[in-house]
């Protein structure tokens, strides 16, 4: 038999998806082929500190949204540049062996956003989805937004402020361009954390209070309304699209309540009922935003619907949600994939991805 791949699942972090990062560890564990890999679980808390964990009480509170929290251990771990794949103990200070991949379950600032894939391509370990610079492009809304417009994509009209033009923002003049209601959300954020709906001044000026509470740029994006649609993507040079997914909100909007907290915060279709037709423009529209923002790996593209049949690209997502409810993975089960297989999957694209970089020469010589 075939030495077992030794994974390292990292999750937890900074962000204050945090959270929701347990809960899509906690799936990704009990779905990995355990025949296949040797599981090592690695939990970041809300300081930044690694922690090795056991698989039997790395999570308290395991079943409850509200309550779920990572259990520290007493044995820090980190990887350093230039070690090949090595874990090593900070507590003891010696080397744990060698990790043949990293799967990073992790959402917002401080893991999906290109921080962590850079700390993995210095210390030379293969890891699952987007590299430096698609993690990079994909978290800031803003930066998604223009590199889509540039490309002939259809995306909503937005306009985006910085800390340093702050004061400057007029709820009057935006309205006049935008249009209203309106969405206000941080720039650097997911699971519609800090994300608003508004129609009026006051709620306005909240939103922006809010915004800023998680990024020092904001966007604010014409209301569109019409069908939540959304779709995942797999693959490196040559990505496939799953079947459509629709997402029918019972609260105001998709917000973070109704993704994880509140179990009837809406209803997912999984696959959704669309037309032929509707559904090829979803999937190559997917596709198409996932190379343009220099993907890899995996990605859910969100989209709107409207009643006229147009299609318009809301957002992408380098590192989705894999809870038990989440698209990714449910829009894969519904096209034959099971959980299992697309961990699998992952892991492998992972790996040939790195052993292709790694015959990439880094020095000059003749």
């Amino acid at each position: 038999m075939s030495k077992k791949l030794r994974v390292a699942i990292l999750f937890g972090g900074k962000s204050a998806e945090h959270e929701v990062s347990l809960q899509s560890a906690k799936n990704v564990i009990e779905a990995i082929d355990k025949n296949k890999y040797e599981v090592v679980l690695i939990g970041i808390d809300k300081d930044g500190r690694w922690h090795l964990n056991q698989p039997s009480r790395f999570l308290l509170n395991a079943d409850d949204p509200n309550l779920i929290a990572l259990n520290k251990s007493d044995q820090s771990v980190a990887f350093l540049p230039g070690t090949t794949g090595e874990m090593t103990d900070l507590t003891q200070g010696h080397e744990l062996g060698k990790i043949d991949v990293v799967f990073p379950v992790l959402h917002g600032t401080f893991g999906e956003d290109g921080t962590v894939q850079g700390l993995l391509k210095l210390a030379e370990i293969p890891f699952v989805g987007a590299s430096v610079l698609g993690s990079s492009v994909g978290m800031d809304k803003d930066v998604t937004k223009r590199l889509l417009r540039d490309a002939g994509i259809p995306i909503a009209k937005f306009l985006a402020f910085g800390q340093e033009s702050r004061a400057s923002i007029d709820f009057k003049k935006v309205k006049k361009e935008l249009g209203a209601p309106l969405f206000v959300k941080p720039c650097n954020m997911g699971s519609s954390v800090g994300i608003n709906k508004v129609s009026d001044e006051d709620g306005f000026k909240q939103a922006i209070e809010d915004a800023f509470k998680y990024d020092n740029k904001i966007l604010i994006e014409e209301y569109i309304k019409g069908r939540e649609i959304e779709c995942s993507v797999l693959g490196n040079e040559n990505p496939v699209a799953s079947l459509p997914g629709e997402v029918i909100p019972h609260h105001e909007f998709y917000s973070y309540e109704a993704k994880y907290i509140d179990e009837n915060g809406a209803t997912l279709g999984a696959p959704a009922k669309l037309p032929g037709d509707i559904i090829q423009r979803v999937q190559g529209l997917a596709v198409e935003t996932f190379k343009t923002l220099c993907c890899e790996g995996l990605a859910r593209v969100d989209f709107f619907l409207k009643s006229d049949g147009e299609v318009v690209v809301n957002e992408l997502n380098t590192l989705p949600g894999f809870t038990k409810i989440s698209m990714y993975p449910k829009l894969w089960e519904a096209s034959g994939i099971s959980c299992t297989e697309l961990i699998d999957r992952l892991i492998q694209l992972a790996i040939e991805r790195f052993e292709k970089e790694k015959i990439l020469k880094t020095t000059f010589s003749n």
